[in-house]
Formats: C-alpha cells, sequence, structure tokens
C-alpha cells in the first residue's frame, strides 16, 4: 500500500474527469488532496484532445445528458488507443434507461481498468436493469458477512466478463480481478451521508491506477482503503457543531494529509 501512494504523490498524474456536476469540485480537491492534478473537460470539441495530454481518464455517468454522452465515447476510445487506463463510475445504473443503457454502451466500446460503483449499480450492468434507489445501493443488496463469499465469486465473475478490475464498495468493499478480491473493512457509516463520496473515490481510483502501471489491482485496492482510511480519520475529528458539510471538508483534509506510512498500517482487508 505505501508504495502505491507514493508513487501517486510522487508522478502527480494529470486525470481526465468526464464527470456529474453535482460533485464535479469535490472531485478535483480529492485529486490534489491525494497528489494528482484534475481537468474537468466534457465537450465533445475538446475530449479527445484533453485526454491525449492526460494520463488517465475517470468517466462518471451521474449527471448525464445527450451532450456528454458522445464526448464520453470520444474521451474513452482515445484513452484506449493511447494505452491510457480508464475508470467507470456507473452512478444510477438501473435507475432509469438512459443510465442503463448508457453504461451499457460503455462497456462496450470503450476498455476499462476499473469499474467502481455499488452493488445495485454492478448487479444493474450484469442484467440489464436493477433496483438501484436512485443513486444508492438496495438495502436487499448489501454485501454482509454472510453473503461475502457469493458476493466475492459476483466480482470475480463480472471481472472476467469484462476485462476490469471491479471495485464495489459498501459496508465491505471489494476490489477484484477474475482471480484474486480485496475484501475491505475501512470507512465509516456517516460516508454515506455526503453527496459524492463515490465520485470523489472514482477519480481517485484514477490517480491511483495511473501512476501504478501493470498493478491494476493494488493500486484500485490501495484507493478504496485509502478513501475509507480517511472517512474514519475525518470522522473523529467531528463535534457536536459539525455535520454532514463539515465531515466532506475533513475527508478531504485527511486525504491530503495521509502518509504512505499511515495507509501502510491503517488498511483493513483481507485477500481471497
Amino acid at each position: 500500500m505505501r508504495e502505491l501512494l507514493e508513487n501517486v504523490r510522487r508522478q502527480a498524474p494529470l486525470i481526465h474527469n468526464i464527470t456529474n456536476y453535482v460533485t464535479v469540485n469535490d472531485c478535483a480537491n480529492i485529486l490534489l488532496a491525494c497528489g494528482a492534478s484534475p481537468i474537468m473537460a466534457d465537450d465533445l470539441e475538446e475530449a479527445e484532445e484533453i485526454s491525449s495530454i492526460c494520463g488517465g481518464l475517470n468517466i462518471n455517468i451521474g449527471t448525464l445528458n445527450q451532450r456528454t454522452i458522445p464526448a464520453m465515447l470520444a474521451a474513452g476510445k482515445q484513452a484506449n488507443a493511447l494505452g491510457h487506463p480508464v475508470v467507470l463510475d456507473p452512478v444510477g445504473a438501473g435507475a432509469s434507461n438512459l443510465r442503463t443503457e448508457t453504461a451499457l454502451k460503455l462497456l462496450r466500446e470503450v476498455r476499462f481498468a476499473v469499474i467502481r460503483g455499488n452493488i445495485s449499480e454492478i448487479k444493474a450492468l450484469t442484467q440489464g436493469s436493477g433496483t438501484t434507489k436512485g443513486v444508492d445501493a438496495d438495502v436487499a443488496d448489501r454485501v454482509t458477512e454472510e453473503n461475502l463469499e457469493q458476493a466475492v465469486a459476483f466480482a470475480k465473475a463480472f471481472s472476467k466478463t469484462t476485462g476490469a478490475v471491479v471495485a464495489i464498495t459498501g459496508a465491505i468493499d471489494l476490489v477484484a480481478d477474475e482471480h484474486t478480491a480485496y475484501c475491505i473493512r475501512n470507512g465509516h457509516p456517516d460516508m454515506s451521508r455526503i453527496t459524492g463520496t463515490g465520485c470523489q473515490l472514482s477519480a481517485m481510483t484514477a490517480a491511483y491506477v495511473t501512476a501504478n502501471p501493470g498493478r491494476t489491482l493494488d493500486a484500485a485496492a490501495a484507493a478504496v482503503c485509502a478513501m475509507g482510511l480517511c472517512g474514519e480519520t475525518a470522522r473523529r475529528r467531528m463535534t457536536e457543531q459539525d455535520g454532514n458539510s463539515s465531515y466532506r471538508n475533513y475527508i478531504i483534509d485527511a486525504v491530503y494529509n495521509l502518509t504512505p506510512e499511515a495507509l501502510e498500517e491503517g488498511a483493513r482487508y483481507e485477500v481471497r
């Protein structure tokens, strides 16, 4: 874990983000906090050009519209042509036909290094429909200790189908390729009360995998551990007067101040 964060800080990768406008500022700040650099560009006229000068690409479908979908496809194909890693965050897949169909089209036409979402979103990609509640996971889909083995097998199978590392985040986070899965237990339940922690994580994941070529699984797992660990650190800082707005800022501060040593010591995971 230590080396993976050190590589992000040393290389300061430039990450192209086509992300949703609810959390775009937070995504930019989390990238700066972890040691990377953000650029936000979602117009078709510049999407390919911007992807050409960046090291990695983060595509988030949280606020889809007919203007940005072609830009996502163009940027993704250009990143593929240049060998740059691409992360997909299928926000709300399963909640509407547009979201689900767009995510599936992206999967058909772009090769992704990592697909990161909650369990309901990932299930929607495998089934073509889902029970996603807005952009949140359906309670019936939660990964628990009781269904962990089944969830691990599901993540590995989806990774085999897509060729991407699959990161499923929730109470227990799973990061898997077709052979190996990290089961991660960092984080705090209050992180779900902030709009955008998942979006921030996807942006940060793009930075980690870009800075660690050839180690996509480990890098994605390190990003998930780092975000969860920083959620714990930030929660301990809160007072009775603080709410979810303060918590969001404290998480960004914690990412900024996270040391490779602290990540190495604080990451709680097992490999299956």
